[in-house]
C-alpha cells in the first residue's frame, strides 16, 4: 500500500510502515480513528495564498478576492486512512506583522507545520526560515512534520519556476521537509498534497499509539471507498460535492 505521492514533492518515504498497516488490518489502532485529531498550522508572509489553499481543498472554491486573515481561522476535514476515520485540523495563521503575537499563540500542540511562500516571490522564500522558527518555539521539532509550499504556480512560467524551485528544493532539503508547487486557483496538486498530510500525520499517530501498552480495538469503522488512483487515503467531506 503505497502512501499518496506527487512528481513534485522531495519525498522522504513512499509506503506505508508495515507495523501501520498490520494494525490497520487487525483494528489495533486505539485512540486514532474516532478521537484522535491531528493539528496542522500554515504559515508564511501576507498573501502568499494560505487561505486560498485551504479554501481550495475544503470547499473547492477560489475566491479571488482576497481578504487578509485577522489572526487565526481554521478548518476541520475527515479522511479515511487505510480504512480508518483520521481527522485534520488546519490552522490558516495571519502573515501581518501586527498579528504574530496572536497567531503565535495558536502553534503550540501542532503535528504538521506547513511554510508557504510565493513562486513569484523570492523574498517570501527567503522568510520561510523564520516563520519555521516561530512556529518551533511552541513545538517540540523531534515531533512535528514539515512541509514547504510552493504557491501561485499558475502565474509563473517555466523558466521562472526553474529558478526559485531549485532554491525551494535546497531548502525543504536542509531544514528536512517535503517540498511541494501547487496552484489554488487550477487546483493543481492541492488534493494529493493535504491526502499527503493526512496519510503521515495518521501514521505517526498510529506508530505512537503501538509504542503505549495496552492499545485498545477501535470498533467499527466508516467505510468511504478508495478512488480509482490507488490512493489509500480519502476524504469525507462536509459537503458531498465538495472535492470529489
Amino acid at each position: 500500500m503505497h502512501l499518496p505521492q506527487c512528481s513534485a514533492a522531495v519525498h522522504t518515504k513512499d509506503e506505508f510502515n508495515s507495523k501501520v498497516k498490520t494494525a490497520c488490518q487487525e483494528q489495533r489502532t486505539g485512540t486514532v480513528g474516532r478521537f484522535k485529531i491531528a493539528k496542522v498550522i500554515v504559515v508564511g508572509d501576507l498573501a502568499v495564498g494560505k487561505t486560498c489553499l485551504i479554501n481550495r481543498f475544503c470547499k473547492d472554491a477560489f475566491d479571488k478576492n482576497y481578504k487578509a486573515t485577522i489572526g487565526v481561522d481554521f478548518e476541520m476535514e475527515r479522511f479515511e486512512v487505510l480504512g480508518v476515520p483520521f481527522s485534520l485540523q488546519l490552522w490558516d495563521t495571519a502573515g501581518q506583522e501586527r498579528f504574530k503575537c496572536i497567531a503565535s499563540t495558536y502553534y503550540r500542540g501542532a503535528q504538521t507545520i506547513v511554510i508557504v511562500f510565493d513562486v513569484n516571490d523570492v523574498a517570501s522564500l527567503g522568510h520561510a526560515r523564520q516563520w519555521l522558527e516561530d512556529a518551533l518555539k511552541e513545538n517540540d521539532p523531534t515531533n512535528v512534520q514539515l512541509f514547504l509550499v510552493g504557491t501561485k504556480k499558475d502565474l509563473s512560467s517555466p523558466a521562472q519556476y526553474s529558478q526559485i524551485e531549485q532554491d525551494a528544493i535546497e531548502l525543504a532539503e536542509e531544514i528536512k521537509a517535503e517540498y511541494w508547487a501547487l496552484s489554488s486557483l487550477t487546483g493543481e496538486n492541492v488534493r494529493e498534497f493535504f491526502f499527503r498530510i493526512a496519510s503521515l500525520a495518521f501514521e505517526a499517530n498510529v506508530l505512537a499509539e503501538l509504542e503505549k501498552s495496552g492499545s485498545r480495538h477501535i470498533g467499527d469503522v466508516i467505510k468511504i471507498n478508495s478512488n480509482s488512483n490507488n490512493v489509500y487515503a480519502t476524504s469525507k467531506k462536509k459537503q458531498s460535492n465538495c472535492c470529489q
